[in-house]
Order: structure tokens, then C-alpha cells, then sequence
């Protein structure tokens, strides 16, 4: 078996026939796909049984008390027989070429990890490239798993997080990349990510962004004492800029105390951020946002954003 794709589905009803039939479109000769259906409430199961009368050789599906994502994920990994490992969320898509591309390049090159680039839909109709590759910087990739094909191999000791925990992808694909001897980026577009469903990352729960720092502490035992730079770069771009971001943007009385909880996190692990050779490589503009945050001004941050993108 070359490829096991696997789906968590949680009350999926509206868009888990657009992302079934993109993955059933695949050309790759030997695969299997594989969801979990995270206990949902809606007309999954129903869609799901659908489909395996349809597909019976190919697909497979089990349903599961609600337990997240990352649980799904990692009942799926343990079922699954392929070389390669493919993920993609059920609101999302694929190109029917994404699959075949990304496994050419794995095998042609002997990679552990093959990834590309990732187009955003949004809910006014808009879209937007994600490049989530940078040259000479590998770990910059971490962070999204369902663009990527990884060999099962390297999986065997590494599962999501779980205990519902946001960025379990952060800390999955985090793992994967320090482990993986070779990697490659295929320069397209294939993932279809939409953004805007009431999810994980939409929302005005701004406490939940504590998550973020869980998934750091578990990646210290990974990546200290050798992997300094790493580790920093993961912290400044996933704690100090995404997540302080986004905390940031949010109306809620208890803003003021995640922002400080992140902060003093950020201060513990690196201590003097201009020293920080990950902080020193990063573009003008992203070192000036992280220090904003870094020195307590994260008002003065959004501010600087939103007179970018021309919303003042």
C-alpha cells in the first residue's frame, strides 16, 4: 500500500462530500482513505456509510465518541497500512493531482517529509496563496499537517496531542521535521484550506491560545539543549506573532492576562530577544510586531497591523 489518507470528521455534513470526492479523485494506484468520525451529531455517519457502500475496497471509517482531532488522527494512524501518510481536514479539499505530485517527489527523492503550498478560501469569496516554505529553514514548515505526505516510518514513535488541545498540528509536524532526514517543497498550491467555519482558530475564546504554550513545553524535551535556534524560531513565530496576534485582536476582559501569560513565557525562554539569531533572520516588519508584544505594547502591534492591511 503506497498511501493512507486519513480525515477526522466532525459534524461534517456540509462539506464532507466536496473534500471525499477531491481525495476519491486521486490517481495514485494503491490507497486507502480512512475517517474518523469524531462523534458527531449531525448526518455524518449517514454521508460515511454512503460512501462505503460506494467505495467499499477503498474506504474505511470508524465512528468514535467525541474526543478531538488529534485523538481522531491518532485512532487513524494506528489503522492505517500505506508507506505515506496524507491528512486533510473535512471542510477542506485537494487537487486531484496533489496526492500523485507529492508522492513522486517523495519517492524520487527518498524524503521523509514532502510538502507544497496551501491556497486559503475565505468567506466572502476571496483566496490567498500560503507559502509555507522558507529555503535553508526547515522548520519554518511546521505548523500545518494536512499539506504534507510523511513516511509511516518516521510516525512510529510521534502521535498529535491530544486531550482537545489547539495547535496540536504545531507540535506534531514540529516533531516530524526535527526527525525527518530529508525533506522536500513542491513550489504549488494543491491544499485547499477554508478558513472562516466557525473552528479551532475562529472564535473569541482567548484562552484556549494557552494551548500554544503547552505545545512549546512539550517541544523543549525535543528540540533542548541542541536545537536552541529551532526551538526559538517556534516560539518567537508561533507564541510571540500568531498567537499574541490573534489574542490581541480579540474583545474579551480576559485578553490583558493571555497576552501577559504568553509574554512572561516568551521572556523565561529567551531572555534578551535581540540576541535571538532566529528573532535577527526574521523581515523588518515581523522583528518589529515581535517586539512590540516582546515590550508589553501589543495594542501598538495591532495598531501597526491594521494600518497595513488598511483598516484604519
Amino acid at each position: 500500500m503506497k498511501l493512507s489518507i486519513i480525515v477526522p470528521a466532525f459534524n461534517a455534513e456540509k462539506t464532507i462530500h466536496q473534500c471525499l470526492d477531491s481525495i476519491l479523485a486521486q490517481t495514485v494506484p494503491e490507497f486507502e482513505l480512512i475517517v474518523i468520525n469524531d462523534g458527531s451529531a449531525d448526518s455524518t455517519e449517514e454521508i460515511l456509510k454512503d460512501y462505503l457502500s460506494r467505495y467499499p475496497g477503498l474506504l474505511r471509517f470508524q465512528t468514535v465518541e467525541n474526543g478531538g482531532q488529534g485523538r481522531a488522527r491518532n485512532i487513524a494512524l494506528d489503522m492505517a497500512k500505506g508507506d505515506y501518510i496524507g491528512f486533510v481536514d473535512s471542510d477542506d479539499w485537494v487537487e486531484r493531482d496533489m496526492f500523485p505530485k507529492l508522492l513522486l517527489l517523495a519517492e524520487s527523492e527518498d524524503c521523509d517529509i514532502v510538502h507544497c503550498d496551501v491556497t486559503s478560501h475565505f468567506p466572502d469569496g476571496s483566496t490567498a496563496a500560503e507559502k509555507v516554505y522558507r529555503p535553508n529553514c526547515p522548520i519554518a514548515s511546521a505548523g500545518f499537517a494536512n499539506n504534507m505526505v510523511f513516511r509511516r516510518r518516521l510516525l512510529e514513535s510521534i502521535r498529535f496531542p491530544e486531550d482537545k488541545l489547539w495547535y496540536e498540528d504545531t507540535e506534531f509536524t514540529a516533531r516530524c521535521i526535527h526527525r525527518a532526514k530529508k525533506e522536500a517543497h513542491l513550489n504549488e498550491s494543491l491544499y485547499h484550506y477554508r478558513r472562516g467555519l466557525p473552528s479551532t482558530m475562529n472564535n473569541q475564546n482567548a484562552m484556549k491560545n494557552l494551548d500554544i504554550l503547552t505545545v512549546m513545553e512539550h517541544l523543549e524535551d525535543e528540540f533542548l539543549p541542541d536545537d536552541r535556534d529551532d526551538f526559538e524560531f517556534l516560539v518567537i513565530n508561533h507564541v510571540l506573532l500568531d498567537a499574541m496576534n490573534r489574542v490581541q485582536s480579540m474583545d474579551v476582559p480576559e485578553k490583558k492576562d493571555v497576552l501577559w501569560l504568553m509574554r512572561a513565557y516568551v521572556h523565561e525562554r529567551i531572555p534578551h530577544l535581540k540576541l535571538s539569531e532566529s528573532y535577527r533572520k526574521e523581515s523588518r516588519n515581523r522583528r518589529i510586531i515581535m517586539m512590540m508584544h516582546y515590550a508589553g505594547l501589543s495594542g501598538l502591534a495591532e495598531f501597526i497591523l491594521n494600518m497595513k492591511n488598511g483598516r484604519n
